[in-house]
């Protein structure tokens, strides 16, 4: 298939989102046009159809979807997300972002990325295990733990994971805990997987405070997205002393000034999944929660939440990116030109630790010998400060953006790696 009936494969905002951030940073890099179409354009687009008997009795069919971008450095890795928003052009640009943040952070991984098209909190527990199940049974061609390895992402959880280790292990014959990453403990899994995402984000936003100076005691943040990533970020940031004044998700929002309780709400939705009714008052909407005042804002929710509309009207010092893609191009540009100096913690750095954390534990399973959280933790910190020094240090050698000195270490990495192993045969 040439690259031009490929990329008729993937459409969207997303995508094309991801397309022009490439070339951009291809821009700044010099690269050739006839060499782009091979380092941006995704190796391989797997779409499967999962039926699954529901629980009335009737034959349900889901759409499933699964991306690998690049294989040059080593197997692809990245998330399964169970969304009614999942299409093949979200899936292709979620694995072309991984495979920046991967070679940014130093991981031997392309990016990958997969999902269905389903809302799960429409399917019972039963049915919930099904579709992961005929999923994971129809990817077994095109995935291993040296081709392809999987990861939770929303929608999905440690036990959709397990699930997913146990069917390709009865496929092999025996147990295959390094196919997936994110797993319970329990079976493979790795201490501090779960909340690595969310902890990483704080360390970074602790480090850029230190770095704009701002003390935690007097700083205020906004957490947009309260999943695993916003709610174990803003329990962190509270434990460092910050003042989480804003939270929501697509059920609900809440600003207060004075100070939200972070403990209570993380408590509530883990008993009703989500924040509406958590709070009688404090109530705001939820466009209008990323625009309120406050030292630290964190879009940790879906991709495009920062956008040309609401870019200019956002008031923060620190802009940290939890999620993928929440920060449109047309937003980056209205906040370079704002001249106030936004520090910005792109998302292929800010969100990178889980899928440092989901290296560790491949590795670990591999070798059969585990880390305890503190030997887990200290690598986690270690890599994410190395990665923002280069980055803070490529931006000001360049003169770019974090986010651009980001991608461009990212794809250089890429595009050095190929160039090195050549084009076969």
């Amino acid at each position: 298939m040439s690259a031009t009936s490929q990329a008729g494969l993937y459409q969207g905002p997303v995508f094309e989102m991801a397309r022009r951030q490439f070339n951009q940073v291809a821009d700044h890099l010099n690269i050739a046009f006839d060499e782009r179409e091979r380092i941006f354009m995704p190796k391989r687009a797997i779409a499967v159809s999962c039926p699954i008997h529901r629980d009335d009795g009737s034959v349900a069919v889901f759409n499933g979807y699964r991306v690998q971008h690049h294989l040059t450095l080593g197997p692809t890795k990245g998330g399964t997300r169970f969304a009614p928003s999942v299409d093949v052009g979200e899936v292709g640009a979620l694995a072309i972002w991984m495979s920046w943040k991967c070679a940014l952070v130093g991981l031997p991984y392309g990016g990958g990325k997969g999902g269905i098209t389903v809302d799960p909190y429409t399917l019972s527990l039963r049915e919930l295990e099904a579709l992961s199940r005929r999923y994971m049974q129809e990817m077994i061609p095109f995935v291993g733990p040296h081709i392809d390895v999987m990861a939770p992402d929303m929608g999905t959880d440690e036990r959709v994971m397990a699930w997913f280790m146990d069917t390709y292990s009865m496929y092999s014959g025996s147990t295959v805990t390094e196919i997936v990453t994110g797993k319970p403990v329990a079976c493979g899994g790795t201490l501090g997987r779960r909340e690595a995402t969310g902890r990483g984000v704080a360390f970074l936003i602790g480090r850029a405070m230190e770095i704009v100076g701002i003390e935690s005691a007097q700083a205020t943040a906004i957490i947009q997205g309260f999943g695993n990533v916003g709610s174990i970020a803003a329990l962190e940031l509270a434990q460092r002393g910050v003042r989480i004044v804003g939270v929501s998700d697509h059920s609900a929002a809440y600003y207060d000034p004075c100070g939200l309780d972070v403990e209570a709400l993380v408590a509530f939705t883990r008993e009703n999944r989500f924040l509406k009714g958590a709070l009688a008052e404090a109530l705001i909407d939820s466009d209008e929660l990323l625009v309120q005042p406050c030292d630290i804002l964190v879009p940790a929710a879906m991709e495009r939440a920062i956008t040309a509309d609401n870019a200019g009207r956002i008031k923060c010092r620190i802009l940290a990116e939890g999620a993928n893609g929440p920060t449109t191009p047309e937003a980056d540009q209205i906040i370079a030109k704002r001249g106030d100096e936004i520090f910005v913690l792109p998302d292929i750095l800010c969100n990178a630790g889980g899928v440092i954390v989901s290296y560790f534990e491949w590795v670990q399973d591999l070798q059969r010998f585990f880390w305890d959280e503190p030997e887990v933790l200290d690598k986690l910190y270690g890599t994410l400060e190395r990665a923002l020094q280069r980055v803070m240090a490529r931006a000001v050698r360049d003169g770019i953006s974090n986010r651009d000195a980001a991608l461009a270490l990212g794809v250089e990495t890429v595009r050095n790696a190929k160039a090195i192993r050549g084009l076969f045969p």
